[in-house]
């Protein structure tokens, strides 16, 4: 089915399986429900696509345009996203599992109460994404552009963030517990009530983070090229104020 055109289509509850959709036009088709394994849509294009409870299983997305699909509560495991467009794409309450989003562009996507785990968001740009409630579990993130994306009580369990872009974060009431911010660029990020217990932030920039308390720095990890939110360098000491942005 290469370059097939299926603009529209009503696809609800189909079986695909086996099939190449390599530069297939799928543009606001109803796919809803269906079953994609072990297929190729390498660049496809799915802009407005409904993939709501839709299963993905095996099957290549590279490079291929889904800007403000709908995945809600979509169950995608083993998929290849690298070098897609999500941007405004909905994964509301969707289960993934062992994929790659790689170099994706998911400006604006809403991953809201979603559960992810060993994903790999590498170089992805994702600013201004929702995240919020979402759990991502040994997700790979480093070198991630998330400036201004929500993560309001998000779980990242044992997740890579080392080198990202996440100036004016919300991480509030966020698990960070044990999370790699190496050299991650958490500038003017809310932090209120997040758990930062053995999270590495060894050369992070912290400057201008608020919300934080002495006893979250604390428990955390920090070194000489840690900025904390004062401005000043580490690591951090308690008592000393450090905690409270200048």
């Amino acid at each position: 089915m290469i370059e097939a055109v299926l603009i529209g289509a009503d696809l609800i509850g189909a079986e695909i399986e086996g099939c190449d959709l390599r530069q297939a036009s799928l543009s606001r088709a109803d796919m809803a429900g269906a079953s994609l394994t072990n297929s190729d849509c390498s660049l496809s294009r799915l802009e407005g696509t409904n993939l709501s409870e839709a299963t993905l299983h095996s099957s290549k997305f590279r490079s291929a345009e889904l800007g403000s699909a709908r995945l809600l509560e979509a169950r995608i495991r083993e998929c290849d996203f690298r070098g897609a467009v999500l941007t405004a794409a909905g994964l509301n309450q969707s289960n993934v599992f062992d994929t790659s989003f790689a170099d994706t562009n998911m400006e604006g996507a809403v991953f809201y109460h979603s559960h992810m785990q060993l994903c790999r968001f590498i170089g992805a740009i994702a600013t201004d994404a929702n995240f919020g409630n979402a759990h991502l579990e040994s997700c790979d993130l480093r070198g991630a552009a998330l400036s201004g994306s929500k993560f309001y009580r998000a779980e990242l369990t044992r997740s890579c963030l080392g080198r990202t872009l996440m100036a004016g974060c919300d991480l509030r009431e966020a698990k960070l517990g044990g999370v790699d911010f190496t050299g991650a660029t958490l500038t003017n990020a809310l932090l209120e009530g997040a758990v930062l217990f053995a999270a590495d932030l060894r050369g992070a920039d912290l400057r201008g983070a608020r919300g934080m308390t002495g006893l979250q720095l604390s428990q955390a990890r920090t070194d000489s090229d840690t900025v904390l939110p004062s401005g000043a360098r580490g690591p951090y000491l308690r008592g000393s104020g450090a905690e409270r942005p200048a």
